[in-house]
């Protein structure tokens, strides 16, 4: 028992997150229900499960958006459960993937909005390497199985992300969809950040209010306001199959 608490810091300190946010919420990774969520997952893995995104990947919304370079913040709920398609950025495919409804009518607000044509990818790294935090609460699921690990540790670590950025951040935007992410993000002080809500981009709910909140505009004008540079919404064509000598849906 005695070598439990040197036990999780060691486990700590070999996963891999990036060191700005290692800095700010590292100490959390320590906690007793971090420890035990390692512990389901490698479980789960022992016993067969296909978890998503690959280990790797788990944490690549803090490698592609580093602490301080967060501008706007995106909360989603878990990680895509189908072959291929998360990697570790909320809402985001990988490139090759098809894209997922949801994605789908956030495109289709980008155009309606800002007059962006439809991306042929719906790979969202782009936005996340120019300060866009894509942040599930739930950071892995398995195979088929949507919401397979909710309730199992990571929401308390995806709130404690959510709490360090609105109290040590200032003039951020939090973009807000649908109820789930709303009451994940009632900590956020208005007054201090530019919250911004909407029904969630699903086919469930889009007619809702999300088509047509123009969220991404808004986002834009407050950070001009703020003597910021504004997200650049477009995405890049995925490089074409021929080019590569990758077979069409290699990703």
């Amino acid at each position: 028992m005695h070598g439990a608490p040197a036990d999780a810091a060691d486990a700590a300190d070999r996963i891999h997150l990036e060191p700005s946010w290692k800095a700010r919420v590292g100490d959390y990774l320590r906690r007793p229900e971090m420890q035990q969520l390692s512990a389901f997952l490698r479980g789960r893995r022992d016993a067969g499960a296909r978890i998503y995104p690959a280990a790797r990947d788990i944490f690549a919304a803090f490698d592609a958006t580093p602490f301080d370079a967060v501008k706007v913040v995106i909360l989603g709920q878990d990680p895509y459960h189908g072959p291929g398609q998360a990697h570790g950025l909320c809402f985001s495919v990988q490139p090759g993937t098809a894209i997922p409804p949801s994605l789908d009518n956030m495109f289709k607000e980008l155009q309606r909005d800002l007059g962006l044509p439809r991306p042929d990818n719906g790979c969202l790294l782009p936005w996340a390497r120019q300060g866009v935090l894509l942040l599930n609460a739930v950071l892995t699921v398995e195979e088929g199985r949507a919401g397979a690990h909710a309730g199992k540790g990571w929401e308390g670590f995806t709130d404690h992300v959510v709490e360090t950025l609105a109290r040590e951040r200032e003039g951020l935007v939090f973009l807000l969809w649908g109820a789930y992410a709303q009451k994940k993000g009632a900590v956020i002080d208005p007054r201090r950040h530019r919250v911004l809500k909407a029904p969630h981009p699903s086919p469930l709910s889009a007619h809702r209010g999300f088509l047509g909140c123009g969220h991404f505009s808004s986002a834009n004008e407050f950070l001009a306001r703020r003597g910021q540079s504004p997200i650049d919404w477009t995405l890049p064509p995925a490089r074409p199959a021929a080019a590569t000598g990758a077979p069409a849906g290699a990703g």
